[in-house]
């Protein structure tokens, strides 16, 4: 097994469970800042060793259960511009800028079409709205909805032309405690529709996640002590950097090297 997916899988084995429910009713932030950091395994599983531990002061975190499961499949579908115009707005470091996605949970099925708005002060807003049976993300009921968010939080119109850009594909356990969540991914595999090239995550690195209404976390903090900084890194942008270089990694080129240390291959578009 990867060793990044095993990490999170015995963590989230070891931690007191929390049901979805309580997750969302204590700590869903829609509206959070996120800090995300590339973590190597052995770090990772000290990390989490002192974040669930039952003497931690407040009560440990717990993992996130479902089914009796801990830890999940993720896919996502990632929607762009013909000239990829969100991925450049993020690339030059745009002040309103927003990802486009449909997200599987697939171990359930259930679908989610979700708009992730970054404000000028650094703030993710996430918008979604459930995929049923048939529904596609970009159908009129969608594109309505997408509209809807951009015109009333930027002022700008929906771009039109929109088509998937980049697939995701990746392993999940989550932590919770009190107004604060820790989402940690292992196993990412991104490609890219258009050329089919594909780019696999380094699988001695999980990509910690925090998520807060405000400042510094607990699990930030230990991070620093660690030696571990936040790093500028997205699944979409950083997965797309991976699989196109020519398109210009800027800021993100050490982060990128970081977590992708070996070249795209090359697949069959579609």
């Amino acid at each position: 097994m990867n060793p990044a997916v095993r990490a999170i899988g015995r963590a989230a084995l070891a931690a007191r469970p929390v049901a979805l429910d309580e997750v969302n009713a204590r700590a869903e932030l829609l509206a959070r800042f996120d800090r995300s950091y590339l973590v190597p395994v052995d770090v990772f599983e000290d990390l989490a060793a002192l974040l669930t531990d039952p003497r931690r002061p407040g009560g440990p975190y717990r993992a996130l259960s479902m089914g009796g499961k801990r830890w999940f499949r993720y896919h996502s579908t990632y929607y762009d511009t013909p000239d990829l115009l969100t991925f450049h707005d993020h690339r030059q470091g745009r002040r309103l800028r927003y990802r486009i996605r449909e997200r599987v949970y697939r171990d359930s099925g259930e679908r989610q079409f979700e708009i992730k708005l970054k404000s000028g002060r650094g703030e993710t807003v996430k918008h979604r709205r459930r995929l049923e049976g048939d529904d596609h993300a970009l159908d009129a009921v969608r594109q309505g909805f997408l509209a809807g968010v951009l015109r009333g939080s930027y002022g700008v119109e929906a771009p039109a032309g929109l088509t998937p850009s980049l697939v995701t594909d990746y392993q999940r356990a989550t932590f919770v405690a009190d107004g604060r969540r820790i989402t940690c991914d292992a196993g990412l595999v991104v490609r890219d529709t258009a050329t089919g090239r594909t780019a696999e995550a380094d699988p001695g690195l999980v990509l910690v996640e925090t998520k807060t209404k405000g400042h510094l976390t607990e699990a930030d903090r230990v991070l620093h002590r660690f030696g571990v900084r936040a790093a500028d890194f997205t699944k979409y942008c950083g997965g797309y950097a991976a699989v196109r270089p020519e398109l210009g990694v800027n800021k993100w080129a050490r982060a990128v090297r970081t977590a992708f240390p070996r070249p795209a291959r090359a697949g069959t578009p579609g």
